[in-house]
């Protein structure tokens, strides 16, 4: 029987003129074919022009068009910007709508179709450089090591053997929850493999090393599973066979957290930090730590080293003499 793949990602409805709804469509396939944006952020970028449009309706009284975007000034984009801000959006959001402004009219303003230099005079929300948190080595490990534990008695012994396979993969390779899922079963870390390729944002592929003990839970998991899984469908599976949803990982995460008394910062992604700064600690370079998380940025990766330099401090203010006095 195949596998279902999940429906695809509800499309923002736009209240614009014919021109404009040329436009948009335009700049999507541009960020689809050319940037190579996922399913994911299609439908975050067409949710938050879609809230500007409908504000911009609201607040001129006209249907928005092309002629009506090459007439804002900074005043109107100041002004959804506080009215996106009375909504209590995390400053993350309210930067992202920003972004988005700027990315659609850059792309108007290259094609010729509105020139609008209002936007360059806006600063966006000030954002403070979130340090991620790991998981420590004994936590992480007892994570894994009670995967398996968590599901109800009634639950069939292979979703025991998906979940502790899903955690291992997370940490032992550093992956975004994202990716794991996405692996088809041609893809599928199993022994003998030395390496596994990975696919993340924007379409871009990266090799990581793979460790034995997670083609072992990898392989465990298929051996128990009931489901027939096509070379080209998802390697990790639901209960019915279709693809495993997201919010079933995170929910284990939860459960683990209650467990085992672990912080609430304790998610899927916490795995993934896990790997990075266990690594970091270990004495990695940071470079090649970049390269196995797929950052396009160095910066990205180093709020890795803020934790280590913090985990220092904490030895330092413990062990010196002084630090007691």
């Amino acid at each position: 029987m195949p596998v279902r793949r999940p429906d695809p990602l509800p499309l923002a409805r736009f209240a614009a003129t014919a021109d404009l709804s040329d436009a948009i469509e335009a700049w999507q396939q541009q960020l689809k074919s050319e940037r190579r944006a996922s399913a994911h952020t299609l439908a975050a970028y067409g949710r938050d022009l879609a809230v500007f449009l409908d504000f911009t309706r609201d607040h001129h009284g006209e249907m928005p068009s092309l002629a009506l975007l090459g007439r804002l000034r900074p005043a109107d984009f100041r002004a959804y910007l506080a009215a996106r801000a009375a909504q209590d959006l995390a400053k993350s959001s309210q930067a992202r709508a920003l972004s988005v402004l700027r990315g659609f009219f850059r792309f108007l303003d290259r094609r010729g179709l509105v020139t609008n230099p209002a936007l360059t005079v806006l600063r966006g929300p000030r954002l403070g450089q979130s340090v991620p948190k790991p998981l420590s080595e004994g936590d992480a490990e007892a994570a894994i090591d009670a995967a398996d534990t968590v599901q109800t008695v009634t639950a069939p012994p292979w979703i025991a053997a998906r979940d502790t396979a899903v955690v291992t993969l997370l940490y032992g390779c550093g992956l975004r929850l994202s990716e794991a899922l996405d692996l088809t079963r041609r893809q599928a870390p199993t022994a003998g493999m030395t390496t596994l390729r990975v696919t993340g944002k924007g379409g871009k592929t990266r090799i990581v090393p793979l460790l034995p003990v997670v083609a072992s839970a990898v392989d465990d998991y298929l051996a128990h599973c009931p489901h027939p899984i096509g070379p080209d469908d998802p390697l990790f599976v639901g209960t019915r066979g279709g693809p495993l949803n997201p919010r079933l990982v995170q929910r284990l995460m939860e459960q683990l957290r209650i467990r085992l008394g672990l912080p609430d910062s304790a998610t899927p992604h916490a795995l993934r930090h896990s790997f990075a700064t266990h690594l970091l600690a270990g004495g990695a370079d940071l470079r090649a730590i970049q390269e196995l998380l797929g950052h396009a940025s160095l910066s990205t990766t180093q709020r890795y080293t803020a934790i280590d330099a913090a985990k220092l401090m904490e030895v330092y203010d413990r062990a010196h003499p002084r630090a007691r006095g």
